[in-house]
């Protein structure tokens, strides 16, 4: 990996500011795409389309696929649909073409799908751009090696090489029928080890395992993790074949996901990355601080109506913070451990009532120990006989058990709304507990008091 020092970069910016073209070729032709992507970010917009004329239609299509999604924006928006065509969605595969123009207005993939050479590619990206990019349909690429199943070996064979010029890497070879449905897959270690073979249905792996191309990404990644595969096909409703998706399309995607449901467990609204504007961070980071206040204030109003109890017992108001951070940590913890469940398939919406019911068991320990611990501590602190310590640990025990199904029951509710449970990690589940157990601490003290004769 290139190491961008300050030096580097100063003598890149040099040879740009020099306009010398021989030099600049070959400092690029020592770079990864990736390499030359990540200098791209770190240069000005004209120092990058300097550079970028200057690369070959293969290295410059895959250095904008290791471009981010703003870079890549930037980079495109000034350049026509033409030179976009031709530069970089004639060199690209499928999905990785479908993946930018996706980026694009409608008015402009028009324009730059009028503009493609191959008759053929411009047809199956427009047939991808009808699946929905969340699923394995718009993830799907249709680059492949396909053979019938009545196939000789010397025929197969004959087939691949011809359809293998034009493909940068070879995964699997799919076997069909004749109406074009899935069959099999050809292992490369049989052409070698079964040369004279009458037919290709004789040697195939049968029943491969495949994807609808209606299945959703999520869904996608958890079936390469199960089946621990490099590729997989995917077909239609009745078994014909129409894509193959790869793992590193794949792993982009659970990238992508695991930074957005960072992003959301954080409290921030949008996807922002550290490069943003102000505004636009500003943007994904307010909603969530507005609410946090709007919990706050509600908790202001909430301790406001004990004043009374407060003037009787002042002790009761060192507790709050600790009363609101438990509940909100044990909030975060369970419903954490059920997101968790649901990325990774071992959780199912459907096992939900089995799972609250162990959070409540969980629940009822830890609130045990938690409100032991606390109780002892305020015996020696307050005195046994203190309403403060009787309250504290009466509150914290249902504090607990109330966070511990909350937090379970939110992002289960939240997956069968087909809504994403991350949300349930961050802010909301916070803020819900503390004004909650704010509810639940002044409660059970009014009531304590009342009965002690404390406040009337």
């Amino acid at each position: 990996m290139k190491e961008y020092t300050p030096e580097y970069l100063e003598h890149i910016r040099n040879i740009i500011g020099s306009g010398d073209e021989n030099a600049a070729r070959n400092e690029l032709a020592t770079l990864h795409p990736a390499d030359i992507a990540e200098l791209y970010q770190n240069l000005d917009l004209d120092e990058a389309e300097f550079l970028y004329k200057l690369l070959d239609d293969d290295i410059a299509a895959d250095v904008l696929m290791e471009l981010d999604e703003d870079d890549r924006r930037k980079l495109l928006q000034n350049m026509p649909a033409e030179e976009i065509a031709k530069q970089f969605i004639d060199h690209l595969d499928t999905d990785d073409a479908v993946d930018i123009i996706q980026e694009l207005d409608e008015e402009d993939r028009d324009e730059i799908l009028s503009h493609i050479d191959d008759v053929e590619q411009a047809g199956d990206i427009i047939d991808l751009l009808k699946y929905d990019e969340d699923t394995a349909g718009g993830l799907m690429g249709t680059e492949m090696i396909v053979v019938n199943e009545n196939w000789s070996m010397p025929e197969c064979i004959k087939q691949m090489r011809m359809q293998a010029e034009d493909m940068d890497e070879i995964y699997n070879v799919y076997v069909v029928d004749n109406d074009y449905r899935l069959r099999g897959i050809l292992p490369l270690k049989k052409l070698i080890t079964h040369p004279s073979v009458s037919k290709i249905k004789h040697v195939m792996e049968k029943e491969p395992v495949s994807l609808k191309a209606d299945t959703p990404i999520d869904e996608v990644a958890l079936d390469f993790e199960k089946y621990d595969l490099v590729a997989m096909p995917v077909v239609d409703s009745i078994g014909r074949l129409l894509g193959r998706i790869t793992v590193d399309d794949v792993m982009d995607q659970v990238r992508e996901s695991a930074e957005r449901d960072y992003q959301l467990a954080s409290g921030l609204s949008t996807d922002v990355e550290t490069n943003d504007t102000w505004y636009a961070q500003t943007k994904a980071r307010l909603p969530w601080l507005l609410i946090g206040i709007i919990g706050g204030i509600g908790n202001s109003l909430i301790l406001g109506n004990f004043e009374q109890g407060f003037a009787t017992n002042p002790a009761m108001a060192l507790f709050i913070p600790l009363i609101g951070g438990t509940g909100g940590n044990v909030g975060i913890q369970s419903s954490a451990i059920v997101v968790q469940g649901l990325a990774n398939g071992s959780l199912d919406v459907k096992g939900s009532a089995k799972q609250i019911g162990k959070e409540i068991g969980v629940g009822l320990l830890n609130a045990s120990i938690i409100s032991l611990l606390v109780f002892l501590y305020n015996c020696f602190s307050l005195g046994a006989t203190q309403v403060t310590t009787i309250a504290v640990s009466l509150s914290l025990f249902a504090v607990v058990i109330f966070a511990s199904i909350f937090g379970t029951f939110v992002p289960l509710t939240l997956e069968r709304f087909k809504i994403d449970p991350a949300l349930a990690t961050g802010p909301f589940i916070s803020i819900t507990n503390d004004i909650i157990g704010m509810v639940i601490y002044m409660t059970i003290s009014s009531a304590l008091l009342s009965a002690f004769g404390l406040i009337v």
